[in-house]
């Protein structure tokens, strides 16, 4: 009997599957044969690029050295992906783990051959067909012959793009000789709310998807020849940008792909990609460039000027009118929070923000100095009561309350309202203090062309003040989220956790810092 025979049947009959899981790898590397030299297969990734993007496609066959490092936001979702991965394995007891971590892709595949004949549940086996290599997330057998291709995913809904990932491993594996019966999505089920241990038949939800997969099944044999020749190229495809270069997946290559367009492109128009697009089509390239007849919003007119002129457009009477709104003592607030797949508190749902953090500063009256207060959760309990308790205390009962992009608060505040009732009262009242300093920004009443097209406060704060997030260890909301829940919920050394606090509080006082910085700012404008 082969070695990896043998070792099947080891491990079928091994009493560690306690758990109803067992994992299969190598006996030795050395046994196994090297993929098929010369022979260029498609994977189930690269299938999913070519669909997006030739070029994409192109590079990350033959210049994958090429795409810049992931970031920590992008890892940390790849990193959720990867334990929703793991949860939706123990719906499937007694499943194979096969050749985890192996590489050699032949090897892989003569491991799926031998696991297929236990009928049991498969994690990552692997087949070959018509140059596509394909490793299914799960394949399920049913009946006495066939199989079920689950494709497990960490969004709360069914997407475009994994109906075609599954039709490529539907057309492999069928064409590899396997009988498959139907496909699925294990997704997350946002509806889903955690009360003790994490129950993975109820957070994870599994929709059929045969009858949306099958009619995209024959489309993959063509598209699959058509990818084998682009990648045989010896130079990568031209392909001109477009919406395609942050769909279905933010690109790699993006960056490096727009590096043509000069500041003050059309690309910046303010809720306009569908414009600049045509614009670019038509050799308009720069803001400036437009024609006074371009068919254009008012707030993209607006950017037009001011592109023209260099110089900041500012409304006065609309500034005034809602700096007249705001009552001292001016309390500019900020909160950050985190979200995950798999809920990591008690009373949350998947994805839900649980606050963890916020930054307040006071400013009593006219010229005086702000007093600053602040908040970040300590271990690993639900943040929400102490948030919430440290907030009233600091508040007060006078005076507005600062915010940029309102909705955001708002929400987190009334999520903790309805989790503890007795603050309703006391949220009625904070609510009508509310003052959202996106507003005017929003609405174009101020716009400097180095915003490049954006009301976010990180472009705002800059354009208007000169002061940035460039220069902070963590410099943007989901970074923050990400590092909190880094240091909190997982094991670091006490100095690293420490730093990253220091860091989180850092920035999020810039926030608040930022908001005055802004408010003054525009004051001056109309006062001048």
């Amino acid at each position: 009997m082969p070695v990896f025979e043998q070792r099947f049947e080891q491990i079928i009959r091994s009493p560690r599957l306690l758990d109803g899981r067992s994992t299969i790898s190598f006996v030795q590397a050395s046994s196994h044969p090297p993929p098929t030299p010369g022979r260029l297969l498609i994977s189930k990734s690269k299938f999913v690029a070519g669909l997006q993007c030739p070029k994409l496609l192109w590079h990350a066959v033959n210049r994958p050295e090429q795409f810049p490092p992931t970031d920590p936001a992008t890892q940390a979702n790849f990193d959720q992906g990867r334990e929703i991965g793991v949860l939706a394995k123990t719906l499937y007891p007694g499943g194979l783990e096969i050749s985890e971590g192996v590489v050699h892709r032949s090897a892989v595949v003569q491991w799926t051959r031998e696991a297929l004949r236990f009928r049991r549940p498969l994690f990552e086996a692997a087949l070959e067909h018509d140059g596509g290599y394909a490793r299914a997330d799960i394949l399920n057998p049913v009946g006495e012959d066939a199989w079920e291709l689950v494709e497990v995913k960490s969004s709360t809904e069914v997407k475009d793009v994994f109906l075609e990932d599954i039709a490529f491993q539907y057309h492999v594996f069928a064409g590899a000789g396997l009988n498959i019966r139907s496909c699925s999505v294990l997704h997350v089920d946002n509806s889903y709310v955690r009360r003790g241990a994490v129950e993975a038949g109820r957070l994870l939800k599994k929709v059929d998807v045969t009858s949306l997969v099958l009619p995209l099944v024959a489309t993959v044999p063509a598209r699959l020849q058509r990818m084998r020749d682009i990648v045989s190229q010896p130079t990568a495809p031209v392909q001109e940008i477009g919406p395609h270069c942050d769909s279905p997946y933010a690109c790699a290559l993006h960056d490096t792909c727009w590096s043509f367009l000069p500041e003050g492109n059309v690309l910046e128009l303010y809720r306009g990609k569908a414009k600049g697009f045509d614009l670019l089509k038509r050799g308009v390239t720069r803001l400036a460039e437009i024609t006074d007849d371009e068919a254009l919003t008012a707030n993209q007119q607006i950017q037009r000027r001011a592109a023209v002129t260099r110089k900041a457009h500012i409304d006065c009477d609309a500034v005034k009118n809602f700096l007249s709104r705001m009552e001292y003592p001016l309390h500019f607030l900020d909160f950050e929070s985190f979200m995950t797949a798999i809920p990591l508190l008690d009373g949350v749902r998947p994805y839900q923000q649980v606050p963890f953090q916020f930054s307040l500063h006071v400013v009593a009256a006219p010229d005086a100095e702000p007093a600053h207060h602040g908040f970040l959760a300590e271990g690993r309990n639900d943040p929400r009561r102490a948030f919430i308790d440290t907030l009233v205390s600091v508040l007060g009962d006078q005076g507005s309350i600062v915010v940029y992009n309102a909705s955001f608060e708002v929400g987190r505040l009334r999520e903790c309202a309805e989790l503890f009732p007795e603050f309703q009262p006391w949220l009625a009242t904070v609510e009508r203090r509310i003052v959202d300093l996106l507003e005017p920004f929003r609405a174009f009443a101020y716009y400097h062309p180095a915003q490049r097209g954006s009301a976010s406060i990180k472009s705002v704060l800059p354009a208007l003040t000169g002061t940035s997030y460039e220069n902070l260890e963590i410099g943007d909301g989901g970074t923050a989220s990400h590092e909190f829940v880094r240091v909190s919920f997982s094991d670091v050394a006490e100095v690293e956790r420490q730093q990253v606090r220091s860091n989180l509080e850092e920035y999020c006082s810039l926030d608040t810092r930022g908001m005055i910085l802004l408010v003054d700012g525009v004051r001056k404008f109309v006062s001048a």
